[in-house]
């Protein structure tokens, strides 16, 4: 396998996320980078994708104060890049603002030929060799990357037409896929020819989530022989995002752990959870490092979890960083849950077949459960008339319980 790491673009791309402005916070602090960055840093990621700087100015000042602060770490390896269109003046501000790369950029398409920069393909190549060219020749060590935006939209033959002129003066070629059309099988098509024509440049993949598939698609890359793979905390991007870092991590332990030996998975849901603090949300239920992905509801779950997790948590989130599982108490909630919740948690001294009792009455309330009128309110509200008597326990031993239970 050829894959050297992850390209994170959290700091770009993750900031055109609508969860930005879903959750109202709709840019990110330098506070929030810092820590972000800090978290992505431990994790074991080296290169960051950023803005151009004229963008905006409280942009350009963010990362002046992130890569000072970064420095300060003193942790060798790391990458700035420079997301920026194949325009003179985003490159002379990003080389000024002292970005170790570019991540330089176009679209092909018909629809960009069309509706967007207006130029043919004719003319995008003679534009997009002539900066190049230029560019390499005055800053011979620049890291220097050059996608065809909306590559699995491009016709090959298009794509071959620009890259065949610019592959010799780029480190790096990417194939975005920039509207998530893509699927494991055009993924591993295009990788493969790309491999065969340019064997010496290193190959970059983004894959946006518009089918669901971002992260099948980044496990054929790797698998198919790509370089790099652009990633962000969440998954978090334009429209449905892209992949999100933590749940490639994932798969790829359990596919290939050699790919991991590098990254602290400890860090993987602190970091998750980082996000979440920020944008005071909880951590999506469709990402696999979370606490949702230890959460039970059914009776029977619950019942074979209180015995052996393992029953229905197949893979170790413990590695992940994800400690603690969630059983929660609800109108699925059986018997076995019941007498736990009642045992462990409010120390009441019952047996089984009462705790059965209690759960048909509790059940037969479910209609009632809501935001206002919580499941444990209404469990409550039934043992009181059972008259248990309350277990005796010192306070040395509840110190060493292991719940949370704030």
């Amino acid at each position: 396998m050829s894959f050297k790491g992850f390209i994170d673009t959290t700091f770009r791309d993750g900031q055109q996320s609508p969860l930005m402005f879903d959750s109202y916070k709709y840019r990110l602090t330098l506070e929030n980078k810092k820590n972000l960055i800090y978290g992505l840093i431990r994790l074991g990621v080296r290169n960051f994708e950023f803005f151009a700087p004229n963008v905006s100015k409280s942009e350009a000042q963010d990362f002046i104060e992130i890569k000072d602060y970064v420095a300060s770490l003193k942790i060798p390896g790391i990458r700035f890049l420079a997301h920026c269109r194949c325009h003179p003046n985003d490159i002379k501000e990003a080389i000024k603002a002292g970005f170790d790369g570019l991540n330089l950029y176009i679209g092909m398409t018909e629809f960009a030929q069309r509706f967007s920069h207006g130029m043919n393909m004719k003319e995008i190549i003679i534009n997009v060799k002539k900066i190049i060219q230029a560019t390499r020749k005055f800053y011979p060590r620049l890291y220097l990357r050059f996608s065809a935006e909306d590559s699995f939209r491009t016709p090959l033959n298009n794509i071959f037409r620009m890259y065949n002129e610019i592959h010799e003066f780029v480190d790096t070629l990417g194939i975005p896929d920039t509207v998530g059309i893509a699927t494991p099988e055009t993924v591993a098509e295009r990788i493969k020819a790309f491999k065969i024509r340019y064997p010496k440049v290193d190959i970059e993949c983004h894959f946006h989530n518009d089918r669901g598939l971002s992260l099948i698609n980044a496990l054929k890359a790797i698998e198919t022989g790509a370089s790099y793979i652009d990633t962000s905390i969440w998954g978090m991007a334009e429209r449905s995002g892209i992949t999100s870092i933590t749940a490639l991590l994932l798969n790829l332990y359990y596919e290939n752990k050699s790919l991991c030996k590098d990254y602290d998975l400890r860090i993987c849901y602190p970091l998750n959870v980082l996000m979440g603090s920020i944008l005071k949300l909880q951590v999506s239920p469709a990402e696999p490092v979370s606490i949702t992905n230890r959460t039970h509801t059914a009776g029977v779950h619950q019942k074979a979890v209180l015995n052996n997790p393992y029953v229905y948590e197949a893979h170790n989130l413990k590695i992940f960083g994800v400690e603690k599982n969630q059983l929660l108490l609800g109108p699925l909630s059986g018997k076995n849950l019941i007498y736990y919740y009642l045992r462990e948690i409010e120390y009441y001294d019952l047996t089984l077949d009462q705790a059965a009792k209690i759960s048909q009455e509790f059940k037969s309330k479910s209609g009632e459960m809501n935001k206002k009128n919580k499941p444990e309110v209404i469990l409550k509200k039934i043992v009181g008339r059972y008259n248990l008597p309350k277990l005796s326990i010192k306070k040395e031993f509840l110190k060493n319980r292991v719940e949370n239970l704030d």
